[in-house]
Protein backbone atom coordinates (compact mmCIF):
# COMPACT_ATOMS: atom_id res chain seq x y z
CA UNK A 1 0.00 0.00 0.00
CA UNK A 2 1.03 3.78 -0.96
CA UNK A 3 -0.28 6.86 -0.65
CA UNK A 4 -0.45 6.87 -4.55
CA UNK A 5 -2.34 3.31 -4.52
CA UNK A 6 -4.87 4.29 -2.51
CA UNK A 7 -5.35 7.54 -3.53
CA UNK A 8 -5.65 5.79 -7.56
CA UNK A 9 -8.53 4.20 -5.83
CA UNK A 10 -10.62 6.77 -4.48
CA UNK A 11 -9.61 6.19 -0.57
CA UNK A 12 -8.68 8.34 1.79
CA UNK A 13 -5.86 7.88 4.18
CA UNK A 14 -5.58 9.29 7.78
CA UNK A 15 -2.18 10.70 6.81
CA UNK A 16 -4.51 12.69 3.66
CA UNK A 17 -7.34 13.68 5.98
CA UNK A 18 -4.75 15.13 8.53
CA UNK A 19 -3.10 17.59 5.78
CA UNK A 20 -6.36 18.27 3.91
CA UNK A 21 -7.36 19.82 7.56
CA UNK A 22 -3.62 21.32 7.53
CA UNK A 23 -4.20 22.95 4.05
CA UNK A 24 -8.02 24.11 4.03
CA UNK A 25 -8.73 22.15 1.26
CA UNK A 26 -11.39 19.01 1.09
CA UNK A 27 -10.27 15.82 1.47
CA UNK A 28 -11.58 14.71 -2.16
CA UNK A 29 -9.74 17.42 -4.08
CA UNK A 30 -6.46 16.37 -2.24
CA UNK A 31 -6.63 12.63 -3.17
CA UNK A 32 -7.28 12.97 -6.69
CA UNK A 33 -4.33 15.22 -7.20
CA UNK A 34 -2.41 12.74 -5.39
CA UNK A 35 -3.93 10.00 -7.95
CA UNK A 36 -2.74 12.40 -10.84
CA UNK A 37 0.44 12.42 -9.74
CA UNK A 38 0.17 16.40 -8.80
CA UNK A 39 0.78 16.17 -5.03
CA UNK A 40 3.23 13.64 -3.01
CA UNK A 41 2.47 12.84 0.56
CA UNK A 42 6.01 11.68 1.92
CA UNK A 43 5.55 9.42 4.80
CA UNK A 44 7.62 6.25 5.08
CA UNK A 45 4.92 3.04 6.13
CA UNK A 46 7.10 2.56 8.77
CA UNK A 47 7.58 6.10 10.33
CA UNK A 48 5.47 7.16 12.69
CA UNK A 49 5.21 10.58 11.22
CA UNK A 50 3.43 13.54 13.68
CA UNK A 51 2.85 16.17 10.80
CA UNK A 52 2.80 15.06 7.54
CA UNK A 53 3.02 17.02 4.71
CA UNK A 54 1.67 17.39 1.45
CA UNK A 55 3.60 19.13 -1.82
CA UNK A 56 2.48 20.15 -5.40
CA UNK A 57 -0.36 21.93 -6.57
CA UNK A 58 -3.10 23.66 -5.08
CA UNK A 59 -1.28 23.34 -1.37
CA UNK A 60 1.21 25.63 -0.01
CA UNK A 61 4.56 25.95 -0.79
CA UNK A 62 6.77 23.81 0.78
CA UNK A 63 10.27 24.80 2.20
CA UNK A 64 13.29 22.18 3.13
CA UNK A 65 15.84 22.42 5.50
CA UNK A 66 19.85 20.57 4.68
CA UNK A 67 21.46 19.22 7.81
CA UNK A 68 23.90 16.98 8.15
CA UNK A 69 27.73 16.35 9.54
CA UNK A 70 30.99 16.96 7.32
CA UNK A 71 34.13 15.20 7.50
CA UNK A 72 35.60 18.07 8.89
CA UNK A 73 32.74 18.77 11.43
CA UNK A 74 30.91 15.86 12.42
CA UNK A 75 28.86 16.40 15.69
CA UNK A 76 25.26 15.13 15.72
CA UNK A 77 24.48 17.24 19.00
CA UNK A 78 25.00 19.92 16.66
CA UNK A 79 22.41 18.64 13.84
CA UNK A 80 19.98 17.86 16.38
CA UNK A 81 19.96 21.51 17.55
CA UNK A 82 20.01 22.78 13.83
CA UNK A 83 16.89 20.63 13.57
CA UNK A 84 14.99 22.13 16.37
CA UNK A 85 15.80 25.46 15.39
CA UNK A 86 14.45 24.90 11.71
CA UNK A 87 11.19 23.20 12.87
CA UNK A 88 10.92 26.32 15.99
CA UNK A 89 11.64 28.24 12.48
CA UNK A 90 8.91 26.54 10.29
CA UNK A 91 10.31 24.31 8.34
CA UNK A 92 8.16 21.63 6.31
CA UNK A 93 10.88 19.10 6.05
CA UNK A 94 14.54 18.09 6.45
CA UNK A 95 16.67 16.10 4.53
CA UNK A 96 19.91 14.40 6.13
CA UNK A 97 23.40 15.28 3.85
CA UNK A 98 25.86 13.58 6.55
CA UNK A 99 29.41 12.14 4.61
CA UNK A 100 31.55 12.38 8.20
CA UNK A 101 30.71 10.03 11.59
CA UNK A 102 28.56 7.36 12.12
CA UNK A 103 26.10 8.01 9.27
CA UNK A 104 23.67 4.86 10.51
CA UNK A 105 23.42 6.81 13.86
CA UNK A 106 23.42 10.35 12.10
CA UNK A 107 20.32 9.56 10.63
CA UNK A 108 18.44 7.54 13.32
CA UNK A 109 19.10 10.12 15.81
CA UNK A 110 17.54 12.87 13.59
CA UNK A 111 14.49 10.35 12.53
CA UNK A 112 14.09 10.40 16.14
CA UNK A 113 13.89 13.60 16.87
CA UNK A 114 11.93 15.21 14.01
CA UNK A 115 8.40 15.63 13.57
CA UNK A 116 8.31 15.81 10.20
CA UNK A 117 9.26 14.05 7.47
CA UNK A 118 13.04 12.88 6.50
CA UNK A 119 14.56 12.60 3.65
CA UNK A 120 18.12 11.57 2.54
CA UNK A 121 20.54 10.78 -0.82
CA UNK A 122 21.42 7.68 -0.23
CA UNK A 123 24.70 7.58 -3.18
CA UNK A 124 26.03 9.53 -0.17
CA UNK A 125 26.99 7.25 2.12
CA UNK A 126 26.59 4.55 -0.21
CA UNK A 127 30.42 6.21 -1.65
CA UNK A 128 31.49 7.41 1.79
CA UNK A 129 31.06 3.61 2.94
CA UNK A 130 32.63 2.20 -0.45
CA UNK A 131 35.60 4.45 0.16
CA UNK A 132 35.77 3.10 3.68
CA UNK A 133 35.90 -0.23 3.04
CA UNK A 134 37.03 -0.92 -0.57
CA UNK A 135 40.19 1.79 -0.28
CA UNK A 136 38.39 3.99 -3.52
CA UNK A 137 35.00 5.22 -4.95
CA UNK A 138 35.33 3.97 -8.11
CA UNK A 139 35.78 0.32 -6.51
CA UNK A 140 31.87 0.91 -5.69
CA UNK A 141 29.50 -2.36 -5.88
CA UNK A 142 26.33 -1.61 -7.33
CA UNK A 143 24.43 -3.82 -4.62
CA UNK A 144 25.92 -1.18 -2.50
CA UNK A 145 23.49 1.35 -3.50
CA UNK A 146 20.29 -0.80 -3.24
CA UNK A 147 21.34 -2.33 -0.13
CA UNK A 148 22.12 1.49 1.36
CA UNK A 149 18.69 2.27 0.38
CA UNK A 150 17.11 -0.83 1.77
CA UNK A 151 18.94 0.49 5.13
CA UNK A 152 17.81 3.70 5.09
CA UNK A 153 13.84 2.75 4.22
CA UNK A 154 13.89 0.49 7.14
CA UNK A 155 14.83 3.35 9.06
CA UNK A 156 11.69 5.24 7.99
CA UNK A 157 13.32 8.03 6.09
CA UNK A 158 10.06 9.60 4.19
CA UNK A 159 11.60 10.80 0.99
CA UNK A 160 15.06 9.80 -0.99
CA UNK A 161 16.93 12.12 -3.89
CA UNK A 162 18.08 9.58 -6.20
CA UNK A 163 20.22 10.76 -9.30
CA UNK A 164 18.95 8.01 -11.34
CA UNK A 165 18.71 10.31 -15.04
CA UNK A 166 22.27 10.55 -14.90
CA UNK A 167 23.36 7.94 -17.76
CA UNK A 168 25.35 7.65 -19.97
CA UNK A 169 23.50 9.56 -22.61
CA UNK A 170 23.42 12.48 -20.56
CA UNK A 171 27.25 12.21 -19.59
CA UNK A 172 28.04 12.15 -23.06
CA UNK A 173 25.88 15.50 -23.77
CA UNK A 174 28.07 17.05 -20.76
CA UNK A 175 31.27 15.84 -22.52
CA UNK A 176 30.25 17.21 -25.89
CA UNK A 177 28.98 20.68 -24.80
CA UNK A 178 31.25 21.44 -21.92
CA UNK A 179 30.52 23.61 -19.27
CA UNK A 180 32.51 26.36 -17.35
CA UNK A 181 32.21 24.51 -13.84
CA UNK A 182 30.97 20.80 -15.05
CA UNK A 183 29.01 19.41 -12.17
CA UNK A 184 28.57 20.64 -8.77
CA UNK A 185 25.78 18.14 -7.71
CA UNK A 186 27.85 15.82 -4.68
CA UNK A 187 25.77 13.16 -5.59
CA UNK A 188 26.04 13.29 -9.28
CA UNK A 189 29.75 13.90 -9.07
CA UNK A 190 29.82 10.66 -7.18
CA UNK A 191 28.16 8.32 -9.78
CA UNK A 192 29.83 10.41 -12.68
CA UNK A 193 33.09 9.32 -11.48
CA UNK A 194 32.09 5.73 -10.65
CA UNK A 195 30.52 5.60 -14.24
CA UNK A 196 33.75 7.20 -15.62
CA UNK A 197 36.01 4.62 -14.59
CA UNK A 198 34.41 1.88 -14.28
CA UNK A 199 32.69 2.22 -18.23
CA UNK A 200 29.20 1.14 -16.66
CA UNK A 201 25.87 2.62 -17.14
CA UNK A 202 24.46 4.43 -13.62
CA UNK A 203 22.94 1.57 -11.49
CA UNK A 204 19.79 3.81 -10.65
CA UNK A 205 19.17 4.20 -14.02
CA UNK A 206 20.25 0.93 -15.64
CA UNK A 207 18.59 -1.45 -12.31
CA UNK A 208 15.43 1.17 -12.40
CA UNK A 209 13.21 -1.25 -11.31
CA UNK A 210 14.67 -2.68 -8.47
CA UNK A 211 14.80 1.02 -6.77
CA UNK A 212 10.59 1.08 -7.78
CA UNK A 213 10.43 -2.38 -5.60
CA UNK A 214 12.15 -1.18 -2.43
CA UNK A 215 10.39 1.96 -2.84
CA UNK A 216 6.98 0.59 -3.36
CA UNK A 217 7.33 -1.74 -0.32
CA UNK A 218 8.25 1.71 1.98
CA UNK A 219 5.80 3.92 0.74
CA UNK A 220 9.52 5.95 -0.23
CA UNK A 221 8.69 8.78 -2.34
CA UNK A 222 10.96 9.46 -4.99
CA UNK A 223 12.83 12.80 -6.07
CA UNK A 224 14.77 12.80 -8.74
CA UNK A 225 17.52 14.22 -8.62
CA UNK A 226 19.37 16.82 -10.93
CA UNK A 227 22.86 15.43 -10.98
CA UNK A 228 23.32 17.96 -14.18
CA UNK A 229 21.96 21.26 -12.47
CA UNK A 230 24.06 23.88 -13.02
CA UNK A 231 26.22 25.60 -10.49
CA UNK A 232 26.53 28.85 -11.99
CA UNK A 233 24.61 31.23 -14.28
CA UNK A 234 26.78 30.40 -17.43
CA UNK A 235 25.77 26.65 -17.48
CA UNK A 236 22.27 27.47 -17.50
CA UNK A 237 19.21 25.50 -19.02
CA UNK A 238 21.94 23.83 -21.38
CA UNK A 239 21.43 20.69 -23.28
CA UNK A 240 23.24 18.72 -20.41
CA UNK A 241 20.81 19.87 -18.16
CA UNK A 242 17.49 19.12 -20.07
CA UNK A 243 19.06 15.89 -21.86
CA UNK A 244 18.77 15.02 -17.66
CA UNK A 245 15.56 15.72 -17.41
CA UNK A 246 14.30 14.50 -20.00
CA UNK A 247 15.03 11.06 -18.59
CA UNK A 248 13.70 12.25 -15.40
CA UNK A 249 9.88 12.78 -17.05
CA UNK A 250 9.90 9.33 -18.46
CA UNK A 251 11.25 7.64 -15.16
CA UNK A 252 8.39 9.64 -13.38
CA UNK A 253 6.25 8.28 -15.42
CA UNK A 254 6.99 4.45 -14.81
CA UNK A 255 7.11 5.49 -10.61
CA UNK A 256 3.70 6.98 -11.26
CA UNK A 257 2.43 3.58 -13.19
CA UNK A 258 3.45 1.69 -10.43
CA UNK A 259 1.98 3.43 -7.41
CA UNK A 260 5.27 5.22 -6.74
CA UNK A 261 5.10 8.87 -5.02
CA UNK A 262 7.58 10.88 -7.27
CA UNK A 263 9.28 14.23 -7.27
CA UNK A 264 11.41 16.37 -9.80
CA UNK A 265 14.57 18.08 -8.64
CA UNK A 266 15.41 21.38 -10.35
CA UNK A 267 18.15 24.34 -10.85
CA UNK A 268 20.48 25.44 -9.10
CA UNK A 269 21.76 28.90 -10.28
CA UNK A 270 19.92 30.24 -13.23
CA UNK A 271 19.65 33.58 -14.00
CA UNK A 272 15.74 35.18 -12.84
CA UNK A 273 15.16 35.43 -16.53
CA UNK A 274 15.32 31.65 -17.14
CA UNK A 275 13.07 30.59 -14.16
CA UNK A 276 9.73 30.39 -15.86
CA UNK A 277 10.81 28.69 -19.16
CA UNK A 278 12.85 26.10 -16.30
CA UNK A 279 9.40 24.88 -14.62
CA UNK A 280 7.00 24.93 -17.48
CA UNK A 281 9.61 22.66 -19.08
CA UNK A 282 9.84 20.59 -16.10
CA UNK A 283 5.67 20.34 -15.73
CA UNK A 284 5.35 19.58 -19.34
CA UNK A 285 8.20 17.22 -19.45
CA UNK A 286 7.50 15.38 -16.39
CA UNK A 287 3.75 15.30 -16.02
CA UNK A 288 3.43 17.60 -13.73
CA UNK A 289 5.11 15.84 -11.19
CA UNK A 290 5.42 18.23 -8.20
CA UNK A 291 8.77 20.55 -8.82
CA UNK A 292 11.56 20.75 -5.86
CA UNK A 293 14.32 23.73 -6.61
CA UNK A 294 17.45 24.13 -4.59
CA UNK A 295 16.44 28.21 -4.35
CA UNK A 296 17.19 28.72 -7.79
CA UNK A 297 20.48 30.94 -6.99
CA UNK A 298 19.93 34.37 -9.13
CA UNK A 299 23.17 35.65 -9.11
CA UNK A 300 26.66 33.96 -8.29
CA UNK A 301 28.70 37.46 -6.58
CA UNK A 302 27.15 36.84 -3.42
CA UNK A 303 28.63 34.51 -0.90
CA UNK A 304 27.56 35.10 2.99
CA UNK A 305 24.08 36.24 0.85
CA UNK A 306 22.67 33.62 -0.68
CA UNK A 307 20.02 32.89 1.73
CA UNK A 308 18.84 36.57 -0.48
CA UNK A 309 19.65 35.19 -3.60
CA UNK A 310 17.84 32.22 -3.52
CA UNK A 311 14.96 34.21 -1.83
CA UNK A 312 14.19 36.10 -4.64
CA UNK A 313 14.83 33.22 -7.19
CA UNK A 314 12.55 31.46 -4.90
CA UNK A 315 9.83 33.71 -4.78
CA UNK A 316 9.60 34.18 -8.28
CA UNK A 317 9.63 30.48 -8.57
CA UNK A 318 6.77 29.30 -6.67
CA UNK A 319 4.83 32.32 -8.26
CA UNK A 320 5.46 30.09 -11.42
CA UNK A 321 4.67 27.10 -10.01
CA UNK A 322 7.26 25.53 -8.24
CA UNK A 323 5.92 23.33 -5.27
CA UNK A 324 8.74 22.88 -2.53
CA UNK A 325 11.81 25.40 -2.04
CA UNK A 326 14.99 23.70 -0.56
CA UNK A 327 16.55 26.52 1.68
CA UNK A 328 19.88 28.11 1.10
CA UNK A 329 21.88 29.56 3.70
CA UNK A 330 23.95 32.54 4.08
CA UNK A 331 26.88 30.12 4.67
CA UNK A 332 26.18 28.26 1.08
CA UNK A 333 29.83 27.59 -0.94
CA UNK A 334 31.60 28.64 2.33
CA UNK A 335 31.11 26.06 5.27
CA UNK A 336 29.07 23.76 6.67
CA UNK A 337 26.01 25.97 7.96
CA UNK A 338 26.19 26.76 11.67
CA UNK A 339 22.76 27.16 13.54
CA UNK A 340 21.97 30.80 12.87
CA UNK A 341 22.58 30.00 9.15
CA UNK A 342 19.74 27.18 9.06
CA UNK A 343 16.96 29.59 11.77
CA UNK A 344 18.03 32.69 8.41
CA UNK A 345 18.29 30.22 5.51
CA UNK A 346 14.94 28.97 7.00
CA UNK A 347 13.19 32.72 7.93
CA UNK A 348 14.59 33.24 4.08
CA UNK A 349 12.88 30.84 1.97
CA UNK A 350 9.71 30.82 4.09
CA UNK A 351 9.12 34.61 3.19
CA UNK A 352 10.12 33.19 -0.78
CA UNK A 353 7.23 30.51 -0.28
CA UNK A 354 4.66 33.02 1.27
CA UNK A 355 5.27 35.35 -1.61
CA UNK A 356 4.91 32.75 -4.24
CA UNK A 357 1.25 31.49 -2.56
CA UNK A 358 0.42 35.22 -2.67
CA UNK A 359 1.37 35.15 -6.65
CA UNK A 360 -0.29 31.67 -7.01
CA UNK A 361 -3.77 33.11 -5.18
CA UNK A 362 -3.78 30.39 -2.92
CA UNK A 363 -6.47 30.41 -0.60
CA UNK A 364 -6.20 32.00 2.61
CA UNK A 365 -2.25 32.88 1.78
CA UNK A 366 -2.82 36.87 1.81
CA UNK A 367 -5.16 36.58 4.81
CA UNK A 368 -1.61 36.70 6.61
CA UNK A 369 -0.93 39.73 5.24
CA UNK A 370 -4.18 41.71 5.50
CA UNK A 371 -4.56 40.81 9.39
CA UNK A 372 -0.48 42.49 9.81
CA UNK A 373 -2.16 45.62 8.02
CA UNK A 374 -4.89 45.51 10.05
CA UNK A 375 -2.72 45.55 13.23
CA UNK A 376 -0.48 48.46 11.77
CA UNK A 377 -3.49 50.24 11.65
CA UNK A 378 -4.11 50.07 14.82
CA UNK A 379 -0.46 50.28 16.05
CA UNK A 380 -1.07 47.48 17.78
CA UNK A 381 2.55 46.45 18.10
CA UNK A 382 2.15 42.98 20.62
CA UNK A 383 -0.16 41.56 17.68
CA UNK A 384 2.06 42.48 14.65
CA UNK A 385 4.89 40.82 16.64
CA UNK A 386 2.64 37.31 16.95
CA UNK A 387 1.80 37.79 13.37
CA UNK A 388 5.41 37.96 12.11
CA UNK A 389 7.22 35.36 10.55
CA UNK A 390 9.92 35.35 13.32
CA UNK A 391 7.82 36.44 16.30
CA UNK A 392 11.10 36.54 18.39
CA UNK A 393 13.83 38.54 16.51
CA UNK A 394 10.66 41.15 15.97
CA UNK A 395 9.92 41.28 19.60
CA UNK A 396 14.25 42.28 20.24
CA UNK A 397 14.41 44.62 17.77
CA UNK A 398 11.21 46.48 19.25
CA UNK A 399 12.69 46.01 22.72
CA UNK A 400 15.75 47.31 21.23
CA UNK A 401 14.65 50.69 20.06
CA UNK A 402 13.00 51.84 23.48
CA UNK A 403 10.43 54.42 21.14
CA UNK A 404 9.17 57.73 23.18
CA UNK A 405 5.51 56.76 22.39
CA UNK A 406 4.09 53.89 22.77
CA UNK A 407 2.41 53.58 19.88
CA UNK A 408 4.84 54.59 17.36
CA UNK A 409 8.44 53.41 16.75
CA UNK A 410 11.52 55.32 16.40
CA UNK A 411 11.81 55.63 12.80
CA UNK A 412 8.77 58.45 12.38
CA UNK A 413 8.33 59.01 16.20
CA UNK A 414 5.54 61.82 16.68
CA UNK A 415 5.60 61.60 12.84
CA UNK A 416 3.94 58.78 12.23
CA UNK A 417 1.77 58.89 8.39
CA UNK A 418 -0.63 56.23 10.14
CA UNK A 419 -1.32 58.51 13.30
CA UNK A 420 -1.02 61.62 11.46
CA UNK A 421 -3.73 60.63 8.79
CA UNK A 422 -5.86 59.26 11.18
CA UNK A 423 -5.96 62.52 13.11
CA UNK A 424 -6.27 64.29 10.07
CA UNK A 425 -9.32 62.24 8.45
CA UNK A 426 -11.04 62.76 11.71
CA UNK A 427 -9.58 66.68 12.61
CA UNK A 428 -12.27 69.58 12.28
CA UNK A 429 -9.30 71.72 12.96
CA UNK A 430 -5.62 72.02 11.50
CA UNK A 431 -3.51 69.71 12.38
CA UNK A 432 -0.57 70.57 15.07
CA UNK A 433 2.38 68.47 15.61
CA UNK A 434 2.80 69.94 18.88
Amino acid sequence: MTQLSEAKKGRITPEMRKVAQQEGIPEEILGERIARGEVVLPKNLVHDLFFPKAIGKGVKTKVNTNIGTSPDLADIGLELEKLKIAEEAGTDTVMDLSTGGNLDKTRRSILKNSHIPVGIVPIYQAAVESIADEGSLVEMKEDKIFEVIERQAKDGVDFITVHCGLNQVALERLRIQGRMIDIVSRGGAFLATWMIANGKENPLYEDYDRLLEIAKRYDLTLSLGDGLRPGCLADSTDRAQFQELIILGELAKRAFDEDVQVMIEGPGHIPFSEIEANILLEKKLCHNAPFYVLGPVVTDIAPGYDHITSAIGGAYAASVGADFLCYVTPGEHLRLPTVEDVKQGVIATRIAAHVGDISKGLRGAADWDKQMAEMRKRRNWKRQIELSIDPKFAKKMREESEPKISDVCTMCGKYCAIKLVEKALRAKEPISLS
